[in-house]
């Protein structure tokens, strides 16, 4: 590739499979809810079997920053990473750990990330220590939009290391930031230097506040997992306001010139939570059922992808990962061999398709899964499921006593790769935030 593309990786948190109207939401009562995410995949590559390397956030994240299956890291097995960890000098992505960011800059790329990092605190981690040139954000799960603080009461607004106090609602602040970057790396983007940015929303991941809810910071402040509020509009109010900045960030590329060789890539961390809609799948964030890891992907980027495609290929966060080192000409590490695979051929051949099978387990609730074709094994506590996805993506119709023989090899499959992986130790903890108490389950 003669020009090496700018990239930049929109993450949103907690966003459901069917959300956003090019995945078949529904307009809320204000209107359209996700306008310029689905101009996006209008002009762009949209995958509709695409999956999460976890049901919960910073598992996938370690994935998206190593291409390589989280459970390899004692950090990522946590489910997720709590702020009781503040002081770990284990819970964390290792700074010595290869990641895209390090890669991308070795290929020459400027790299930042905005929004979100969630992989373990200073001193003995962070993002400038993995890879990020500058960073401006939050380093934990879940912090108030207001306050910017995190379910511990601390502050959690950084710029660097730095703590930084600004007034704002934290999704305009890191879409106000992104904009400015872009103006910031334009110049140097124009003569040859690329930039790799990280945009990493909290949205539309609780607190349930808009724009208009300042409020409310008062009232939850002493749990901001705002068990006894938020509702179905404020939730997609949430996603819209995430969607404006998306369509500002569009916008300052196209003003500097730079949208056609940029390839943005727009995803989940993970399924949806209390308030999103993840129709036809069941399930949810914490589940290995297709509603806690099939998640939105989108790509963009004129000058390679054709506009208005479409792909069913199977693939998970950390190939999107590798996808974006290739296309920048970075280099895997020898000593760290990725997981992931690319699919660079997908972007410029969305018919094309190949096979990819995908593995996942849960401390909670002893779930596993493999998805190989159009085959799905599934383990919740002791029970064992077969599924068809392509003909039952709710899940419903069990096959395992109707085929035993499949059952029995995609169960030897999974167990194969299992003991590829460490097991996960007994003190790896399982955060839940709510339970059958505070809501009725399924």
């Amino acid at each position: 590739m003669a020009v090496k593309p700018n990239i930049i990786y929109i993450v949103a948190d907690d966003l459901g499979f069917a959300d956003l109207g090019c995945y078949g939401g529904q307009a809320a009562k204000f209107g359209a809810v996700s306008p310029h995410i689905d101009s996006l995949a209008a002009g762009g590559l949209k995958l509709t079997q695409g999956y999460a390397n976890s049901p919960v956030c910073s598992p996938t994240r370690f994935a998206l920053m190593t291409m390589r299956y989280q459970y390899r890291l004692r950090g990522a097995l946590e489910e997720p990473i709590n702020t009781l960890s503040k002081t770990s000098t284990t819970i964390g992505l290792p700074a010595d750990q290869p990641t895209l960011p390090s890669l991308l800059r070795e290929a020459g790329y400027a790299t930042a990330l905005i929004g979100k990092w969630h992989l373990g605190y200073p001193p003995a981690f962070g993002p400038l220590r993995s890879g990020y040139d500058e960073f401006y954000g939050v380093m934990a799960g879940g912090v108030d939009y207001f306050t910017h603080r995190s379910s511990r009461g601390d502050h959690d607004l950084y710029e660097g290391e730095v703590p930084h106090q600004e007034v704002g609602y934290l999704t305009d602040l890191l879409s106000q930031r992104a904009v400015s970057h872009i103006g910031r790396r334009a110049s140097d983007a124009k003569q040859g230097k690329p930039f790799f940015l990280s945009l990493h929303y909290t949205a539309p991941h609780w607190p349930w506040e808009t724009r208009d809810d300042a409020a409310l910071a008062d009232e939850i402040k002493a749990n901001i997992f705002h068990l006894h509020g938020g509702n179905v509009q404020t939730y997609l109010r949430m996603i819209h306001h995430m969607d404006e900045g998306i369509g500002q960030l569009v916008a300052a590329l196209r003003r500097e010139g730079l949208l056609d060789n940029t390839l943005i890539v727009f995803t989940s961390d993970n399924g949806g939570e209390r308030f999103s809609n993840n129709w036809p799948l069941v399930g949810g964030k914490m589940d290995l059922t297709e509603g806690g890891i099939r998640v939105p992907w989108i790509a963009h980027w004129p000058s390679l992808i054709p506009a208005g495609s479409e792909s069913t290929q199977q693939c998970m966060t950390m190939d999107w990962s590798r996808t974006m080192l290739e296309v920048g000409g970075g280099k895997p590490h020898p000593g760290y061999p990725l997981d992931a695979v690319s699919l660079e051929a997908v972007l410029r051949k969305p018919e094309a398709t190949f096979a990819r099978p995908m593995y996942w387990r849960m401390k909670h609730r002893r779930q596993r899964a493999l998805r190989d074709g159009d085959w799905k094994y599934l383990k919740v506590d002791a029970h064992e499921y077969l599924f068809r996805i392509d003909q039952d993506e709710r899940e419903r119709a069990n096959l395992a006593k109707h085929q035993p023989e499949r059952l029995q090899a995609m169960r030897e499959q999974w167990l194969a790769w299992n003991a590829t992986m460490p097991p996960i130790p007994e003190d790896a903890t399982v955060s839940l935030g709510f339970g059958p108490q505070d809501m009725p389950q399924r």
